[in-house]
């Protein structure tokens, strides 16, 4: 068996040299400050214990007991869970169990994708986690770091999610799993976070459902909801496309190591969990843009509608104005014919003929009409 010591002195080996004044290129992402890392080193500890035979082996105070009762214990698995831990808080993990100095700044500075990868005898497994908050319906994003040795393993939480309380009770009521090993506590704190992305597809297939009904009712909001939620989808793709990758890299690390059959089983059964939330993931994002598509074109119709309306309600304005126009000409004719006739003045030719009233009217009736069969002909009344 692999002791603590062996892995310490094969990290050493690993390590690139670097200044100790040179800063790591991740610390200027590292959204916390000095100032906000715990100022005791037991802190952040939610938990750690020594296991032996899948039975916990006593209650550890802090990490240092912890480290005591590790090396005190023949065949012992220690089992340490962080909070948000500080730079100190892992570096003292980091060289009790050797861990590598680059897998320690991923976990110290978080925001890290999902991946898998591993230094010498030591995993290094990053997850995202998700929840679905009803109240405000919206996807909460978690991180999860997990650094698995030969007889450690050491989880890094950045978030409320997943619960790994429930993971460990979960495990100490079945020894005869935990007994297998650190691959078993790997296994069951992915089974958790696979498992707890059930929640989150179903309320974002009720999301979308409620969004194909606000298309339909052509809500005002419902473009900025469908933009919304496409967000969301894609940061859950992001969570969960790698996890095929990381659980076929851990199967074949498994056929490697001799992991035993029921444990791959296991693994299988996560994968399989895995794949169908993938898939439904992927059909959750195809949904929405078909439905992103679909509102595009109710959208299109209504403005098509509506400029419909705008030009027959302008049309028939033009052609009441128009017969309007068509009145007024009518009705003026006459009335430029009388005026002109009531004037009244002393040396008008027709003022004193005998046929001038006759022929006045007969001459405001033949405007009328020359005019209104001119704007007839030309559909204005």
């Amino acid at each position: 068996m692999t002791t603590c010591g062996d892995l310490r002195g094969m990290a050493t080996l690993r390590r690139w040299p670097r200044r100790s004044e040179e800063p790591a290129p991740e610390r200027d992402m590292d959204p916390r400050s000095d100032d906000e890392a715990p100022a005791r080193p037991g802190d952040s500890v939610v938990d750690a214990g020594v296991y032996v035979g899948g039975v916990r082996h006593g209650s550890a105070a802090d990490l240092a007991a912890t480290y005591r009762t590790l090396r005190e214990t023949p065949g012992g698995m220690a089992w340490i869970g962080l909070y948000r831990p500080s730079e100190r808080q892992l570096q003292s993990v980091a060289e009790e169990f050797g861990l590598h100095e680059l897998a320690v700044e991923d976990a110290i500075v978080a925001h890290q994708r999902p991946k898998l990868e591993r230094y010498g005898a030591t995993l290094f497994v990053v997850l995202r986690a998700a929840r679905y908050l009803d109240d405000i319906e919206e996807v909460d994003f978690g991180e999860l770091h997990v650094f698995v040795g030969a007889d450690f393993v050491v989880t890094v939480r950045h978030s409320e999610s997943p619960d790994l309380g429930e993971v460990r009770r979960r495990l100490e009521a079945n020894p005869d799993l935990l007994a297998r090993g650190p691959e078993a506590v790997l296994y069951a704190i992915t089974d958790a976070v696979v498992d707890g992305y059930a929640p989150v597809v179903a309320g974002l297939q009720n999301d979308i459902d409620e969004i194909e009904t606000e298309v339909f009712r052509r809500e005002p909001q419902v473009s900025r909801r469908i933009y919304e939620l496409s967000r969301e989808v894609i940061e859950f793709q992001r969570a969960t496309r790698p996890l095929a990758t990381i659980l076929r890299a851990l199967s074949a690390g498994f056929d490697k190591y001799g992991i035993d059959d029921e444990l791959r089983s296991y693994l299988r059964d996560v994968a399989d969990h895995a794949t169908t939330v993938g898939e439904r993931v992927d059909g959750f994002r195809q949904n929405l843009q078909d439905i992103l598509t679909v509102n595009a074109t109710l959208v299109s119709q209504a403005q098509n509608e509506e400029m419909k309306n705008l030009t027959e309600a302008s049309y028939a304005q033009n052609e009441e104005v128009k017969r309007i126009s068509a009145w007024a000409a009518i009705l003026f004719a006459p009335t430029l014919i009388g005026t002109i006739y009531g004037m009244n003045f002393d040396h008008m030719p027709e003022l004193h003929w005998a046929l001038g009233y006759p022929f006045a009217v007969a001459l405001m009736a033949l405007v009328c009409v020359v005019l209104y069969t001119i704007f007839k002909r030309r559909d204005w009344l």
